[in-house]
This record gives C-alpha cells, sequence and structure tokens, in this order.
C-alpha cells in the first residue's frame, strides 16, 4: 500500500488531516457510525463517489486505523466495515463540522441527493443534555433509529428501532431541513408541533416537557 501522503507539518490539525483530509473520508466515517456496512451499502449511500475512490479511501482507513474489514458469519458470508474505537473518536469532529456547517446548508437544490439517516447527526446534537436511550425517527423519506449518548457501538441506524425505543419523533421533511440548518431547536419544534412525540420513556418525557 503506499504511503500516506503528509502535510510535513508539526501541528496536530495538519496530522489530523493527513489522515481525514482526502475527500470523501469523513462522510465515510459518518456512514460507518450507523454500525458494520457492505462495501456496496456504503456506495448507494455515497451517491457520487466512484467504486475506485471508495475502494482506495476504505483501504486507507484501514491502515490509518479508522476502520476494520471483517467477513460475516453463515449465512451472510459478506464483508463488512465498521469503525474503530479510532473512528468513532470522530463523531465530535462531525458534529462540530455539521454544526459550524449550517449556515452553508441552505434550501435544498435539486441536485442534491437525500437519505433519511442523514438527519441523524443533527437530530443527536439537539437532543443532547435530554438522557440517553433509543429514539425512532419518522421522516418523509423513511425511517431511522438513534442511539442518544451512546457508549460505544452504532450512533444510528436505518430502519425501525431494533427494540421498544424510549421515545418515537414524527416529523416532515420541511422541519428536519430546519433543524439540519439551524433555523429551530428540536425542542422548539416539538412545542410548536411540529415534531411529535410518542412512548413512555424519560427520554419522551423530557421532550414532551421542554
Amino acid at each position: 500500500m503506499p504511503p500516506r501522503r503528509s502535510y510535513d507539518q508539526y501541528c496536530s490539525a495538519a496530522r489530523a488531516l493527513d489522515v481525514v483530509g482526502d475527500r470523501w473520508t469523513l462522510l465515510i466515517v459518518r456512514e460507518l457510525l450507523a454500525g458494520p456496512r457492505r462495501y456496496t451499502d456504503l456506495h448507494a449511500d455515497l451517491p457520487g463517489v466512484s467504486t475506485d475512490v471508495l475502494a482506495s479511501r476504505l483501504r486507507d482507513m484501514e491502515r490509518d486505523g479508522l476502520a476494520a474489514r471483517r467477513r460475516l458469519p453463515p449465512p451472510g458470508a459478506a464483508y463488512v466495515y465498521e469503525p474503530t474505537d479510532r473512528g468513532r473518536e470522530l463523531l465530535p469532529v462531525l458534529q462540530a463540522l455539521g454544526a459550524w456547517g449550517q449556515p452553508e446548508l441552505g434550501e435544498r437544490r435539486p441536485t442534491d441527493a437525500v437519505r433519511a439517516h442523514w438527519y441523524a447527526l443533527p437530530l443527536l446534537r439537539g437532543l443532547e443534555g435530554r438522557g440517553g436511550g433509543l429514539v425512532e425517527v419518522r421522516v418523509d423519506e423513511g425511517r431511522f433509529h438513534l442511539h442518544v449518548d451512546a457508549d460505544g457501538g452504532p450512533v444510528y441506524g436505518d430502519g425501525p428501532a431494533p427494540e421498544e425505543p424510549d421515545a418515537r419523533l414524527t416529523l416532515d421533511a420541511a422541519t428536519c431541513a430546519a433543524v439540519g440548518r439551524g433555523e429551530v431547536s428540536v425542542a422548539r419544534a416539538v412545542r410548536d408541533g411540529r415534531i411529535t412525540v410518542t412512548g413512555d420513556g424519560a427520554l419522551a418525557g423530557a421532550l414532551r416537557q421542554a
């Protein structure tokens, strides 16, 4: 495997960009935070990336200790990629980058792809400080679930919650976009009736009282 390119600067920010500064790397991390993903799943949820570039980035991420590849046991018997502990440590980096990028989001362009689970990280930011738990989210594009204040393991996942969630949130695409742009908080959207909260868990109760 070719050596990693470097800025050759004795600076921690430069060293970090040596590892994650290539195009697509941080977006691959975003996808891997959902847990083990097959190559085909990653390619489907990263519209615009070529197969060669995706394969190259995944090799680089394995080399740099951000991702690991393993084979699922039968009957799956497919290879999946998942983040290492070092890779999971990039969650707050992605959260900070997402918060910084809110003013750049603007209205959705006709050429913009969207996946339901791309709203996961903005919603997680809005749920911080309200207690941990499993949250199922229903939006126009589909359903996904969040592990709020997760200690290791997946941060979110596609589809319904794997077990009875602590709260269910239902909201439309316009509200998702407004939360993503930082125009409205999750708590305010709940108070205004733009997010419907159901469930009997402590997290549902905290949201209804926000």
